[in-house]
């Protein structure tokens, strides 16, 4: 696990190019940081003295105490400066939530390859970059530029769509669902699903998983973890990318790394991972996961005053895998 575990349940934070401009990432970040009270926060900017009230200090070697976390907001081209730095003050691992790397062509996919030489070089992990951040209700941390703050929970969201996880977290709070986690992945250049589904396996707050797939990155590490936490617990999935058109799309967005549609539904089945095909579903899901009582195998009783509906219910239930108890024997006329 290297340093997850601490960089997720960090004893200090430090927040790199923390600011009080107005509608900056910097000066959201840093409020948010700023609600939770029970750990140092250390802003960092070698340019200010103190944002909105906490002493700042010029680099993170500076801190007066350890770092587990460095939450980066940065321009692109300083990030591997600043990643080089933290690996000299021996901190844990860092969420870097600035963009501008891979997804930005050549010059950005030279950065991450700086990034991630000098992560090797110290062992530290890395969150990122060009996500929105790492939100732990139950210990009160929220990295992101959000304005949700979701309630704690028993569900955990991972995703590499930002905008579509800022949605589902926002639908949550309006129907009082609570989340164990939300991890915006961004370009995934070290911290990977397999990594966060090992982590969550021994967390005691969660019980489920939600994962928004675009591509899985290291395979064999997914594929061990999951199969792991499915044997206990759910992990839903929604990967899109089905057809063709939507193939090629992703591919486009992904940089070619998302593989064979085919090949991840075989993987999803043999795991025990629940697919889902919409955006729907994923939010249908969370109402169940949420619920006090969760399924405990495959089969589902159809009650049903029509036949006909009876029958398709249990056309559905069969398409997706699952298997309907015997049915109730009518003791009506013909629907």
């Amino acid at each position: 696990m290297g340093n997850i575990r601490e960089m997720l349940n960090p004893q200090s934070v430090a927040l790199i190019e923390a600011t009080e401009k107005e509608g900056s990432v910097g000066r959201t970040v840093l409020t948010n940081l700023l609600r939770a009270t029970e750990r140092p926060l250390y802003p960092v900017n070698p340019n200010r003295r103190s944002v909105l009230g906490v002493p700042c200090f010029p680099s993170i070697g500076d801190a007066p105490s350890h770092v587990s976390l460095a939450v980066i907001v940065t321009p692109a081209r300083t990030v591997p400066t600043i990643v080089e730095e933290c690996g000299e003050a021996g901190v844990a691992g860092a969420i870097i939530l600035s963009a501008g790397f891979g997804e930005a062509g050549l010059q950005g996919k030279r950065l991450e390859r700086e990034i991630i030489d000098i992560r090797r070089k110290y062992g530290m992990r890395i969150i990122g970059p060009n996500g929105l951040g790492v939100i732990l209700p139950h210990i009160n941390l929220n990295t992101t530029f959000l304005t949700t703050n979701p309630k704690p929970g028993n569900i955990a969201l991972i995703s590499q769509s930002g905008a579509l996880g800022d949605a589902i977290l926002d639908w949550g709070g309006t129907m009082g669902i609570g989340f164990s986690m939300f991890v915006s992945l961004g370009s995934m250049i070290d911290v990977g699903f397999g990594d966060l589904i090992d982590f969550l396996a021994d967390d005691y707050n969660t019980k489920s998983i939600m994962i928004y797939m675009e591509y899985v990155g290291d395979a064999r590490r997914f594929i061990s973890a999951a199969r792991g936490f499915a044997l206990s617990k759910p992990i839903v999935v929604l990967k899109p990318g089905r057809w063709k058109h939507s193939a090629q799309a992703l591919a486009t967005r992904a940089g070619g790394r998302t593989g064979d549609d085919r090949a991840y539904d075989a993987v999803f089945r043999r795991v025990g991972v629940v697919r889902v095909r919409e955006v729907a579903d994923l939010f249908n899901i969370a109402e169940v996961l949420d619920s006090r009582h969760l399924p405990l195998g495959p089969r589902l009783a159809i009650i049903s005053n029509a036949g006909g509906v009876g029958i398709i219910a249990s056309d559905t239930l069969a398409q997706l895998g699952g298997g309907a108890c015997e049915p109730l024997r009518q003791q009506h006329r013909r629907a």
